[in-house]
């Protein structure tokens, strides 16, 4: 039990004012209403993919997705049924993870030991040489794409996924090292000097105090780097021609089949969906992650 002293030295618990409260609530009344209208916005056209996606095509025509606030009996599972038996959608679903993981771990990989490389290690150049990187933060990755057009056909790189794994992996790389330059350099030296003096090598040092100390902002990044490889279209277009990624895919469907929404919206909101569950599963880091750096 608490001592008088101690019961004497408590702050004294003072109540909120009702007066206050309403106050505090008024005052965030405009960014909640701005936030829920923004929400609205992107749920509403979401939520009505998913339900187009689980309509018949003749039922969609006929009365559009929101008779099925009337209706709910109409829905079905058979677009996505037929979906999983379509082999251009499941081979570039298939396709698209292939080129978006591997467009993904090469960059963080490579980003990240020249990220510790340019916070951490003494080299000639160092500072002139991240200069250079973060320069290349601002070419235009338009501009790129008919010099990459021309060197793919000569080194037979053209519609394949190592080729579109490589342009995305050059364009990533700028920013990967940045991100993670400007993270690792916020790790206290102290640690890396303990591990030198204890005989640690800089293998050691990367692999088992940088890498797990940097997870928020390699995670931050793996989610960046996932959704643009996963929603690109320009470079797949221009890249490659048999070598569908979904995006590719849909946009054929499209043009080709004005019509098929029995196909379009369910592969759709498929290539929707993953993306999500990916940044669902890590945004606990992303915070964390686009604040790397911002502080010391």
């Amino acid at each position: 039990m608490a001592t008088a002293a101690e019961v004497t030295r408590r702050p004294p618990v003072v109540e909120e004012r009702l007066s206050t409260r309403i106050v505090r609530v008024l005052s965030k009344a405009p960014v909640n209403i701005i936030l829920v209208i923004v929400a609205v916005f992107w749920l509403v056209p979401t939520f009505g993919l998913l339900v187009t996606s689980l309509l018949s095509p003749t039922d969609f025509q006929v009365k559009g997705w929101w008779q099925v606030f009337s209706a709910p009996s109409k829905l079905t599972w058979h677009n996505y049924h037929e979906i999983f038996n379509n082999h251009t959608i499941t081979h570039s679903l298939v396709t698209t993870a292939e080129i978006a993981v591997g467009a993904t771990v090469i960059p963080i990989f490579i980003g990240a030991m020249a990220g510790y490389a340019f916070a951490w290690l003494d080299f000639p150049g160092r500072d002139t040489l991240f200069i250079v990187v973060i320069a290349l933060l601002v070419v235009p990755l338009q501009m790129a794409l008919i010099p990459i057009f021309s060197l793919y056909n000569t080194f037979g790189l053209y519609d394949t996924v190592i080729g579109l794994v490589l342009f995305h992996t050059a364009f990533a790389l700028p920013f990967a090292i940045f991100l993670l330059r400007n993270f690792f350099i916020g790790i206290p030296r102290d640690l890396m000097e303990a591990a030198r003096i204890d005989g640690a090598s800089e293998i050691y040092i990367f692999v088992r105090i940088i890498l797990p100390l940097g997870l928020p902002a390699i995670a931050s990044l793996g989610i960046f780097q996932f959704l643009w490889t996963w929603n690109d279209l320009l470079v797949a277009l221009t890249l490659a021609t048999s070598t569908q990624p979904i995006t590719v895919a849909i946009f054929s469907q499209l043009r080709t089949f004005g019509a098929n929404i029995d196909i379009i919206a369910p592969a759709t909101f498929l290539s929707l969906a993953i993306p999500l569950l990916v940044f669902f599963a890590f945004q606990r880091y992303f915070v964390q992650g686009l604040l790397a750096g911002s502080v010391k």
